[in-house]
Parts: C-alpha cells; structure tokens; sequence
C-alpha cells in the first residue's frame, strides 16, 4: 500500500468487518489462511489466537514491521500484492483481503494471486467499500462527494464496487459459489460489501 501505519491498534473497520468474516472460514481451528493486505496484522493475529496458521502479507513496510512486533508467532512478508505470491506461501485453505482491493491499479492482479494460492475447494474473503445505488445516491444528495473523495490524504481508494462489479471481477477470474453480504451503518447504505467465493475443485477450461 501507498500509505504508511503509525498504530499497532485494530482499525475501525476491524471491529465492523470482524462479525461477518468469520462465519465465511469454514470448518473449525487449523484452517491455512492468508491474510493479503494484511496491514498492522490485527486481523492475522486474531485468526492466529484461533488456533489458524496464518501468513500475512503487505506492501507496507511501516505495516509489517508493527505486525511483526505485536504478533511474533504470526508469519509476515513485506511485498507488493500484485507480485507472484508462490514464493513466499505454499497452498493455503482461505485468502482474505480485507479493504484492500479498492486501492490497487488492477485489483485483477490480488484475485488472480489468491486464485494461484488457493488449494481447489478453497475459500477467497473479500471486502471493499460498499458503493451501491442508495449509497450514491445519498452522497449525492447531501453534497458528500468531496469529502468522501478527499485529495487531503495520500493513497487512498482507486477503484470503487458495488455488489455486482465485485461479483463479476471474481467470476472472471475463475471463482464460484459467490456468497455476498454487507457490514457497517445500515441497510442500503452500508460501508462495505463482503463476498466470499470459491475456488473450484475442478479445473476450467481457460482458467
């Protein structure tokens, strides 16, 4: 990521988002997980304490140094996630990418890693800022377009979703059994979408 952390503390989509990962890891403790974008680590440590054998990865330095500091039994590596991942991670069983893909060129590049990593059958969790119709709307009619655009700060998001566009980026790329749900505020005008797919146990044709 463009932007550096300052805080080994959960950010406040951690709270919000926590609630509706974890019932999309399927099965019980022992799950390999990958954690892309994985920040200061809060979320690797927490699926750690679960009793998961987790591997975060981020292209932060300032990131993975506070991940590698508060959770020294987790495995962190500084790198760029639209690298080839095989390097450094054998086959994991959940990729989770938490808030992530909103702020890649080509968000195309983390879907096609994860699809490398993952053993068939796998789990793929992503979420990004939820970008629907009322959403819009509303921002549109309280003027908030600016401020939710802000210039003010560097990174930031690139690329914006809704149900359907996160729907179909995973169904290009190979990916099944979409489950979509949402979290944080209220209905129609929540902050992020969650979809969790999977990895076909079979190979397709031109994948």
């Amino acid at each position: 990521m463009s932007y550096g952390w300052r805080s080994a503390q959960p950010t406040e989509a951690f709270q919000y988002l926590l609630p509706a990962i974890l019932p999309l890891i399927p099965g019980t403790a022992g799950q390999r997980i990958l954690d892309l974008g994985c920040g200061n680590g809060a979320l690797a440590g927490f699926l750690a304490k679960k009793g998961h054998e987790v591997v975060g990865i981020d292209g932060c330095p300032d990131g993975v140094e506070i991940a590698r500091q508060t959770y020294p039994a987790v495995q962190f590596h500084c790198r760029r996630l639209e690298e080839d991942l095989a390097a450094v991670v054998r086959e994991v069983d959940v990729v989770v990418a938490t808030e992530v893909l909103e702020h890649l060129y080509r968000p195309a590049s983390l879907v096609e890693n994860a699809f490398r990593v993952l053993r068939p059958g796998g789990t793929l969790i992503v979420t990004t800022p939820h970008h629907g119709y009322w959403k819009n709307l509303a921002l549109s009619l309280c003027g908030a377009w600016d401020r939710h655009f802000t210039v003010d700060w560097d990174g930031g998001h690139i690329k914006f979703f809704s149900d359907r566009t996160l729907g179909r980026l995973l169904r290009n790329h190979g990916f099944e059994g979409l489950s979509i749900r949402h979290a944080g505020r209220v209905p129609w005008l929540w902050k992020s979408v969650v979809c969790a797919a999977q990895k076909p146990v079979e190979p397709r044709s031109g994948i």
